[in-house]
C-alpha cells in the first residue's frame, strides 16, 4: 500500500484540527503541500502563526479553482467536508486523487492496526481497547475521532507499535487502501443522515471498514444489530471478509462473547472462560459491557494474555464526556454525557441511571427522530429541560407520546439551574442531549466542560 509515500505534491482541505495535522506529517516527510479553507473566518495569518513550522506552505481561501491545484497528486479531505461539496467536486473534476486523514495516516504507517466504529460506544472502546493493548505491548497509540488525529502519530510507529483508531463514518468515506487487522461494527443505528442523505449510504460508509480486511484478519460485530448479523452472513457468503467474532448482551453465543449471570464469558475453540464479573468494572449500564465485550475480542484477536486483559479492564475509568460522573450536590448527582449526540447514545444514558433523573437535552438538527428516546423516559426521567435549535421539535414529539414534564431554556447555565431547583436528594441531573452541539458550542467537548464548570459551581 505505502504507495502514498512516493507521492510529492498534496493538497489537504479544510484547516481544522485533522488538516493540520496532516500538513504536518506531510512536511516533515518533505512533500509539497497547499491547503485550502473556504471558511468566512479562516485567517492564513493566524494559522501560520499558531503553526510556524507550517510557514513553507502554500495557503488557497475563498473559491477552490482547478488551475490553483493542477500540480497536486492528492488531495486530502478533512472528516468534516462532504464528497458531494463544491470543493471536493471541483477536486474530481480535476482528475486529483481524493483521500482521507485516515488513509493518508495509515500510508505512513507501520505496526498494527485496530480500527473501531459504530454509532454508539466508539470512543469508550476505543479507550478501552487502547489500555488492553497497553498491559502487553509496549508502543501503543490510540488516535483517530477520539480526538487526537491519526496523522500526528502516522510516522513515529513502528514494525511493534499498535495503532488503536476510533473511524468515523465521515473518515470511512474516503478510505481504500486502509487495512486494519482488527476491526469492530459496534452497532448501526440511524445518525448524520444530514450528511449521508439516507441510512443505505450511512451503513455502506460504516461497513467499509473491513474492504480490505483478509480472512487471516477479525471483524468484532454486536450479534443484537441485526444489520451486523445480515453483514456477517454476506461477508462469509463472499468468501473473502474477515473471521467474525460476535458478541452479545442478550444471550449465550459459541463461539463468542456474552454476558451470563453478571459475569462476561468468552466461548472460544470449545472451551468457555469467564473473563470478568461486570461488578470490577468502572463503567456503568449494559451498553458499556457490550464496549468491553468488543474490546476483550479484539485484545484477545492480537493476543494478548486474559490476564492482562482482566487487569486492563478493572484499572480502567469513564471517558470523559460519556456518562461521566461529575459531582453532588445536596444528595443529587450530576452526570455529563455530552457525547450521547443522538437517540441512540442518549438512550443507552438513561438506561444506566439508576435513580430518578431530571435530563438536560437538544441542540443542533441532526434530522434525527426523537421517538424512541422519549419511549425510553419509562418512569426514570421525572422532567426535560430543552435547549437548542431542536428544542421545539423535541417537545412536540415528547407531548405526541404524552410526555408533558418539559420546559425550555435559553442556554445551558439556565437548563442546568432549572433541573438543580426540580431535584430533590437522591435524584441525577444527566446531560445527553440527543443531539450535536453545533448550534450553541464549538464542539460536544465544550458542552460537557461548561456543564462540569456550572454544576460544580452550584450553592449546597
Amino acid at each position: 500500500m505505502k504507495d502514498i509515500r512516493n507521492l510529492n505534491n498534496f493538497l489537504v482541505v479544510g484547516a481544522g484540527r485533522s488538516g493540520e495535522a496532516a500538513s504536518k506529517l506531510l512536511i516533515r516527510n518533505g512533500k509539497n503541500v497547499i491547503l485550502f479553507d473556504g471558511g468566512e473566518k479562516f485567517s492564513p495569518e493566524e494559522f501560520i502563526k499558531k503553526n510556524p513550522e507550517l510557514k513553507s506552505i502554500k495557503i488557497l481561501t475563498g473559491e477552490l479553482n482547478s488551475e490553483d491545484i493542477k500540480t497536486v497528486d492528492a488531495a486530502v479531505l478533512s472528516p468534516g467536508v462532504p464528497l458531494d461539496s463544491k470543493d471536493a467536486l471541483t477536486i474530481k473534476d480535476a482528475g486529483i486523487k481524493i483521500i482521507g486523514e485516515v488513509e493518508l495516516a495509515y500510508g505512513f504507517s507501520d505496526g498494527k492496526t485496530v480500527g473501531i466504529t459504530g454509532t454508539n460506544g466508539k470512543t469508550t472502546t476505543t479507550a478501552l481497547t487502547g489500555e488492553l493493548m497497553k498491559t502487553f505491548y509496549p508502543d501503543v497509540h490510540v488516535v483517530g475521532n477520539i480526538g487526537i488525529p491519526y496523522t500526528t502519530i502516522a510516522d513515529e510507529t513502528g514494525k511493534d507499535s499498535v495503532t488503536v483508531a476510533e473511524i468515523s463514518s465521515f473518515m470511512l468515506e474516503t478510505t481504500d487502501e486502509f487495512h486494519p487487522e482488527v476491526t469492530a461494527i459496534l452497532n448501526i443505528t440511524p445518525d448524520h443522515l444530514d450528511r449521508h442523505h439516507s441510512m443505505e449510504n450511512y451503513i455502506k460508509a460504516k461497513e467499509n471498514i473491513i474492504n480490505r480486511q483478509t480472512k487471516d484478519d477479525t471483524c468484532v460485530l454486536n450479534y443484537e444489530d441485526p444489520e451486523l448479523r445480515r453483514f456477517a452472513e454476506e461477508t462469509e457468503r463472499n468468501g473473502r471478509g474477515p473471521k467474525v467474532v460476535f458478541f452479545s448482551s442478550e444471550r449465550e453465543l459459541n463461539p463468542g462473547l456474552y454476558v451470563k449471570d453478571g459475569h462476561i464469558f468468552l466461548s472460544k475453540d470449545g472451551s468457555v472462560t469467564d473473563v470478568i464479573d461486570v461488578h470490577d468494572l468502572q463503567i456503568l449500564g449494559k451498553h458499556n459491557y457490550e464496549n468491553a465485550m468488543a474490546a476483550i475480542a479484539m485484545a484477545d484477536a492480537l493476543s494478548v494474555p486474559m490476564d492482562k486483559i482482566r487487569e486492563g479492564l478493572k484499572a480502567f475509568t469513564a471517558v470523559e464526556h460519556r456518562i461521566e460522573y461529575v459531582c453532588e450536590k445536596r444528595g443529587v448527582r450530576f452526570y455529563n454525557d455530552s457525547k450521547g449526540t443522538n437517540p441512540d447514545a442518549a438512550i443507552k444514558a438513561v438506561e444506566a441511571m439508576d435513580r430518578p433523573t431530571i435530563l438536560i437535552g437538544g441542540g443542533y438538527d441532526k434530522k434525527s427522530s426523537y421517538d424512541e428516546w422519549i419511549e425510553s423516559f419509562g418512569d426514570k426521567v421525572k422532567k426535560l429541560v430543552l435547549i437548542g435549535v431542536t428544542k421545539e421539535k423535541i417537545a412536540e414529539c415528547a407531548e405526541s407520546h404524552g410526555f408533558k414534564e418539559y420546559e425550555f431554556a435559553e442556554t445551558l447555565e439556565e437548563a442546568i439551574d432549572k433541573c438543580y431547583e426540580a431535584a430533590k436528594s437522591g435524584d441525577a441531573v444527566l446531560l445527553s442531549p440527543a443531539c450535536a452541539s453545533w448550534d450553541m458550542f464549538k464542539s460536544f467537548e465544550e458542552r460537557g466542560r461548561i456543564f462540569k464548570e456550572y454544576a460544580r459551581s452550584l450553592s449546597e
